[in-house]
């Protein structure tokens, strides 16, 4: 089955029925969804016929206003989120670790997907404890049809397009064990969104750049270049001998900056904005952050 062709997609409530969901295209091909919104611009979407971004269907020629924009994916669609760990080379240098010679892989399960402002991101209570939440600001891939096996010369193929995430991380929880899934699966610790850019816009991915910003200071800022393993790799490497089905997240690692790695330590509290800003096309993830109750 072929990869249907768009530009940019969102999925979005409608100003003007608040109880719907829609997906569409921004009616600029230049406008950085989650930062305008977040700004108070009116942002304009031209209506598809489809219900999701993996079959979004035709563009119906119907414009809304967005009221909200949502995660690209419903946790329902997603499976799981694969997630590959140290994947920069300036971050394996931050935390003193050796460059891998294969992909370090983890999961969150769906249950980590997170919709980016206005929705509230929680702060775990596991993390409030001792103060030990991170960010990561991470590019994700979406799947757009089920790959198995495939060479990375046919991994793209594969690929529906990109989006920005944010890798939220309890540092405590994760440095008590040598698996990286309970620390970094917890609800809603995967914003994701909200502009999903098709491959055709981004033929290499190599060329973007990526920052993350804390409250509005750069904390994150590196080119896509610098990464371990590249996104054909990944893609082939986490389909051998298993099935991405549609749907399926893979987030890409962070580069250098954590919090983990400053002196002092940098985290995450309540009432925190983290910034995902991915350059060109795919805008800025804008996550505002409070505690679990």
């Amino acid at each position: 089955m072929a990869l249907l062709r768009f530009s940019r997609l969102v999925r979005f409530v409608p100003r003007s029925d608040t109880a719907k969901i829609l997906i569409g295209q921004p009616v600029s091909q230049h406008i950085d969804v989650g930062l305008a919104l977040y700004q108070g611009a009116e942002v304009q979407a031209e209506v598809f016929s489809g219900t999701s971004v993996l079959m979004p269907g035709e563009a119906t020629g119907n414009v809304e206003i967005m009221s909200r924009v949502l995660s690209p994916l419903a946790s329902s669609e997603v499976g799981t989120i694969r997630c590959i760990g140290l994947n920069y080379k300036q971050h394996a240098e931050e935390v003193k670790l050796e460059i891998p010679t294969v992909p370090t892989v983890f999961l969150k399960p769906n249950t980590a997907l997170c919709d980016p402002w206005p929705a509230p991101t929680v702060l775990p209570k596991l993390s409030q404890i001792d103060d030990c939440a991170d960010y990561e600001a991470e590019l994700a891939v979406i799947i757009g049809k089920s790959a198995k096996n495939v060479t990375e010369a046919e991994a793209m193929e594969y690929v529906l397009g990109y989006t920005a995430a944010n890798d939220i991380s309890s540092r405590t929880s994760q440095f008590n064990t040598s698996q990286w899934c309970f620390s970094k699966g917890f609800d809603g610790s995967c914003p994701l969104g909200p502009t999903i850019v098709s491959t055709s816009l981004i033929p290499d991915p190599s060329q973007l750049h990526i920052r993350g910003l804390k409250n509005g200071k750069v904390l994150q800022d590196c080119g896509l270049d610098d990464l371990i393993f590249s996104i054909p790799k990944i893609v082939s490497f986490l389909s051998q001998s298993s099935t991405l089905p549609a749907g399926t997240v893979i987030i890409t690692g962070t580069p250098a900056g954590v919090g983990a790695g400053k002196s002092p330590k940098v985290t995450i509290k309540h009432g925190d904005t983290y910034s995902v800003e991915l350059q060109p096309f795919i805008g800025t993830l804008i996550s505002v952050f409070e505690n679990e109750a």
